[in-house]
């Protein structure tokens, strides 16, 4: 999606508010969790829904 808005990951944690070490940790998939207000903002400035940019992965 970052691709997809031309944006930079820098640009996205500046606009989400987070730093762009935590934003490296939700795109590997390494977060244990995500708060809902960071989906909100990740969201709100892709413009996207989180079915967008979240997969389901089984640890088995």
């Amino acid at each position: 999606m970052l691709s997809r808005r031309g944006m930079s990951s820098q640009q996205l944690a500046e606009r989400v508010g987070i730093t762009p070490a935590n934003l490296s940790i939700l795109k590997c998939g390494k977060a244990k969790a995500v708060r809902i207000s960071t989906m909100n903002a990740i969201c709100q400035a892709l413009d996207c829904q989180p079915g967008d940019i979240l997969e389901y992965k089984s640890e088995s």
